[in-house]
């Protein structure tokens, strides 16, 4: 049964690459209105979140995913437990649990690999990524490949998708049994396959929606031909997307957090009504700071929406984005990499 009032958590990280700033912790607040309070109980050492995934159907069912491996809380997050799945090289960077079976849960990694539990968390089997990459991504200097999200096709639940960056995306037509990238090529410069999310639309089976570095790209036929999707620009490039979700409730709604860089000093969110076709800017009640990374929407209550920029600027809205609420986290909380709520 849901809970009367939701939590949000925010998780802090950093990336994994040499020089790059890394904080650490997870935060909680209980519909984003009280004060927020550092949990981590049972976690590691100074843990670094970059995925937050909530049961939709036990909401004090909560998964986190570390630099240390996979944790699952059973009391919104006030303790937490690692399970069996192996620790990353480097970092998971994605949780997702399968919209038909939230019992399945896929982890997402770095170095690139996908594992996968049946029972809640319980048994992780690998799932066999033996795909290839744009070569502009493998030469002359091998880039990062971490698995950025995870989606299944709603309509088709042995249709799986994974964002890579920087390595394009990933397609299972078997359920995850083989793999093969529909964005392989080559290319002038690796804008296009550097990606941060991928979903799926129970609205347009078959059509897959990703965002990267230089905005989104709507992909038809299950990532057979591939659009640009223009979005309102934030930089001559194109827009810098980080985060997209979808309304549960309404599948036609998509928010996008995105921003003018990685380490950009603009923030923003933007929303569209028509199965992302086109797009407007929210109004906010202020200019976030930094780029937005992360947007989550409470499936017990989906006029409830939330964001968060990287500098821990965090953003409610109870009315489907018409209003805003400021609660930022406290100060010194930031390199925000992960959004839950449930």
């Amino acid at each position: 049964m849901a809970s009367a009032v939701s939590f949000v958590y925010v998780g802090l990280a950093g990336d994994t690459g040499p020089g790059y700033t890394v904080q650490s912790g997870l935060y909680r607040s209980r519909g984003g209105e009280s004060p927020w309070e550092a949990i981590g109980d049972g976690l590691p050492p100074a843990p670094e979140v970059r995925a937050i995934a909530v049961h939709p159907a036990r909401p004090a069912t909560v998964f986190a995913g570390t630099q240390a491996g996979v944790y699952r809380s059973e009391d919104h997050g006030a303790r937490w437990v690692r399970l069996d799945a192996p620790a990353p090289g480097l970092a998971v960077w994605s949780l997702l649990l399968h919209p038909r079976d939230p019992d399945t849960v896929f982890a997402g990694y770095e170095p690139a690999a996908i594992y996968r539990s049946t029972d809640g968390g319980g048994v992780w089997r690998p799932l066999p990524l033996g795909v290839t990459f744009p070569d502009v991504t493998v030469r002359p200097d091998p880039q990062p490949k971490r698995i950025t999200a995870i989606a299944v096709d709603p309509s088709h639940p042995t249709e799986l998708y994974a964002s890579v960056e920087v390595g394009g995306l990933l397609r299972s037509l078997d359920g995850g049994g083989s793999w093969e990238c529909v964005t392989e090529g080559l290319y002038v410069v690796d804008d296009a396959v550097d990606l941060h999310g991928v979903v799926v639309s129970p609205a347009q089976p078959r059509t897959v929606h990703v965002i990267g570095r230089i905005g989104m790209f709507r992909g038809e036929e299950r990532g057979a031909r591939w659009q640009h999707v223009p979005l309102p620009p934030l930089t001559l490039r194109g827009t810098y997307c980080r985060a997209l979700t979808l309304a549960p409730d309404d599948p036609g709604t998509f928010y996008l957090g995105a921003g003018n860089d990685f380490d950009g000093d603009e923030g923003a969110l933007f929303l569209s009504r028509d199965g992302g076709r086109a797009w407007r800017r929210i109004d906010l009640g202020a200019k976030p700071g930094s780029t937005l990374f992360g947007v989550a929407v409470d499936a017990a209550a989906p006029a409830r929406v939330y964001c968060a920029s990287k500098g821990g600027e965090v953003f409610c809205s109870p009315d489907r984005g018409a209003t805003w609420r400021a609660h930022p986290l406290p100060e010194g909380a930031t390199q925000v990499y992960a959004l839950g709520v449930g």
